[in-house]
């Protein structure tokens, strides 16, 4: 069998994942407890050319999975002001406009989930507060990070790391993990 790559062949996940799976890494590195982080996302060949000086800390030559010879996408995560304390995350990303040389965004979060099957089991008529102390406790808890991201043109790309399972190859990917949170990106890059 010929291994030689092609153009048909993709060596890594797109440029999006990676991005998302650096920004993962990031916060990995970073421990867990830790505040949501924002991050705008620029094109790497865009910086590269506004920003010569940064270019030597970018990585260099064409990022993983583009075939040789040709320019690959790639961004950059660039991690924003931390978000103010006391403020709701959904109240703080209806403030938030991007410029238009930001080509998209993503969001690292730490939060508690329940298996699905804890559902049937939620109380009902708790405020957010109670539901939040009563998930807390429940013996089936699990903490998560997860890293969203989405650009303008609509991609969307999700990680999720279980802190039980705190390591890079246990990191699950794909677009439509947390619908909620990257419709919330989304919003903040429309004009």
């Amino acid at each position: 069998m010929d291994n030689t790559p092609n153009d048909s062949t993709p060596l890594a996940p797109g440029p999006l994942t990676r991005a998302v799976l650096e920004i993962d890494e990031y916060a990995a590195g970073l421990g867990w407890d830790q505040p949501a982080r924002l991050f705008a996302l620029v094109e790497t060949a865009q910086l590269r050319a506004e920003e010569p000086s940064l270019a030597g800390a970018l990585a260099s030559g064409p990022a993983p999975g583009g075939a040789a010879g040709k320019p690959s996408e790639a961004y950059t995560p660039v991690e924003q002001e931390a978000l103010p304390a006391g403020t709701a995350l959904d109240e703080f990303l209806g403030t938030i406009a991007w410029p238009d040389s930001v080509s998209g965004c993503a969001l690292t979060v730490e939060r508690l989930m329940l298996p699905a099957s804890a559902e049937g089991s939620v109380p009902q008529g708790l405020d957010d507060t109670r539901l939040a102390a009563w998930v807390a406790e429940h013996p089936e808890r699990q903490e998560v990070r997860m890293t969203v991201a989405v650009l303008r043109g609509g991609a969307r790309e999700s990680a999720l790391r279980l802190r039980e399972r705190d390591t890079a190859t246990e990191v699950l990917t794909g677009a439509g993990l947390v619908p909620g949170l990257a419709d919330a990106l989304a919003a903040t890059l429309e004009d």
